[in-house]
Order: structure tokens, then C-alpha cells, then sequence
């Protein structure tokens, strides 16, 4: 198998990636083939090997190939259907685990993809009330098996069109990860993301419209003191701050990734910490 590798590396340009594709090929993991690099694979095998290497040299991402993603130290199901999770998105949310919020915080993951975040912060914060939503009902199938497979029982995944399975709901946190990429963007023709679906990628026009709608609405769900956090384009912090000043959101901040580039935007709702509200209390009206 060794030689193999080596003839796939130097075609992907990619030593680690040709081993990936050789463990997946052999459902094996990657650490076996240092032990068993003269194995000869059987046809099969050898098949699934070279189809694997034709999909990843026509741009098929190795997330797709393998089904299977890390993020925040978890591994989650990504296919077609949904975003390949970055590891920059894990910066919202860090941002997230550290705000103080009540013991059963009710939390809202809009565009919530692979449910990857709304899933790692139901696990870290196994007594939040969480909830997942998206358009795309595809993607919620996806969203569904990491839940299942998490064990997350307390978060619900519902569908609809951004905001709107929200409303009548209060949240002392709002999160997203939405479609920020202009229309036209070079980057849409490049790499991973030839590959990804474009609903979760670009909205159209200047890649603005939903952090705006976002901005907008998102604090009328939210409790007093409540926070609203999204990840946007690496030249749009200071576009969503101001989008966020004219929501008459306060305590704003940019976050920067490992990359030193402002990633994440956040904004608190004025108003005093509220009592938490329990399952009974929860008013279809946030106060203000």
C-alpha cells in the first residue's frame, strides 16, 4: 500500500491526504497503515481507493469523502447537504461558553447547518434550552443524526426561514453562522467550496442581507441583557458593528481569529439581568 500512497500523494501534492484517502479505503485508521505499509490491498479495496483519489483530485473535500468532521473536539456527519464546520467558527462558540448566563439559558442557533454549534454548546451546557433551525430541511436530516448520535436531548431542531421559528420565544442568546459571501465572490469557484451548498454560503448581492436582517430582528427576541453573536467575512466586522449600533445593541466586540482577522461580531440587548424564567414563565413577549 505504501507505494500507492506515495504515487497518490504526489499527484494531490499531499502526502497526509493520500493516507487519509488509503485509511478510508481500507476502513482502517491512519495509524495502522505505519504498521502494514507493504500490505497489498485486495481488488476491492484498491477500487475504493482510486475512486477516492479521482473524487478528491476533481475537488471533493476530504470532509465529504470521509463523512465526518471534527469541531470543538467532537466529531460530527457533514455531507453535501450541509457546511463543512471551520475551525474559526469555533471561536463563536468559545465566545458563548464564557458569557454568564442563567443555569437553563435559552440559546438559538440560526442556519444551524450540521448543528454543529447549537450541538457543542448543548453538550458543554447540558442544562441549556436549545434550539437549531434552518431553511433547509436537508440539512436538519444531517443536524438530526449528530443530536441522535450526541445524545443532545436538550436541543429541538425546527424548520424555517431564519428568525421566523423563533418568534413568540425569548433568548437570553442568539447565535449564527450565516451565508456571508458576496455574489461573484472569486472564492465561490475555489476549493471546498465549488463543493458546498451555496444556500449556506452566499445570500447574493453584497453577502449582507441576512447579518442585516439578523441585526434588525434577532434583538426583539431576545431577553434584557441577551447577546447576539455571528460569525461574518473577514472585511465585514465593521459593517455588522454598525449594523449593530443601529439595532441600539450595546457592549459591542469584534473577535479575532487564530489568523488575527475579526471574525465574530457580538452585541448585548440593554436592559438589568433578568430573573431566570422557568418552562411556565416564558413570555411570547421579550421585555425590553
Amino acid at each position: 500500500m505504501t507505494s500507492r500512497i506515495r504515487a497518490a500523494g504526489e499527484r494531490l501534492g499531499d502526502r497526509l491526504e493520500a493516507e487519509i484517502l488509503a485509511a478510508l479505503a481500507l476502513e482502517k485508521p491512519r495509524r495502522w497503515l505505519y504498521a502494514h505499509g507493504e500490505s497489498v490491498p485486495d481488488p476491492a479495496t484498491a477500487a475504493r481507493f482510486e475512486a477516492l483519489l479521482h473524487a478528491r483530485l476533481n475537488g471533493v473535500p476530504i470532509a465529504y469523502l470521509s463523512g465526518q468532521r471534527e469541531f470543538h473536539g467532537r466529531n460530527f456527519r457533514v455531507d453535501r447537504r450541509v457546511l463543512i464546520p471551520r475551525p474559526e467558527t469555533e471561536h463563536l462558540v468559545e465566545f458563548a461558553l464564557q458569557l454568564d448566563l442563567p443555569d437553563q439559558a435559552r440559546v438559538a442557533d440560526v442556519g444551524t447547518g450540521s448543528g454543529c454549534i447549537i450541538l457543542s454548546l448543548a453538550c458543554e451546557r447540558p442544562r441549556w434550552r436549545c434550539i437549531g433551525c434552518d431553511l433547509s430541511t436537508e440539512a436538519l436530516q444531517v443536524a438530526e443524526i449528530n443530536r441522535s448520535q450526541l445524545a443532545a436531548d436538550n436541543v429541538v431542531l425546527v424548520h424555517g426561514d431564519l428568525l421566523q421559528p423563533l418568534k413568540g420565544r425569548c433568548f437570553e442568546l442568539i447565535v449564527a453562522n450565516p451565508p456571508y459571501v458576496a455574489e461573484g465572490d472569486p472564492h465561490l469557484d475555489r476549493g471546498d467550496l465549488r463543493h458546498e451548498p451555496a444556500i449556506a454560503l452566499t445570500p447574493g448581492g453584497d453577502g449582507l442581507d441576512v447579518l442585516r436582517r439578523l441585526a434588525t430582528e434577532a434583538p426583539g427576541l431576545l431577553q434584557a441583557a441577551g447577546w447576539l453573536a455571528v460569525e461574518h467575512g473577514h472585511d465585514q466586522a465593521q459593517q455588522v458593528r454598525a449594523m449593530f449600533v443601529a439595532a441600539g445593541l450595546q457592549n459591542i466586540a469584534s473577535i479575532r481569529d487564530l489568523g488575527g482577522i475579526e471574525r465574530i461580531t457580538a452585541g448585548q440587548k440593554p436592559g438589568p439581568e433578568t430573573m431566570q424564567q422557568t418552562e411556565a414563565e416564558v413570555s411570547p413577549v421579550c421585555p425590553a
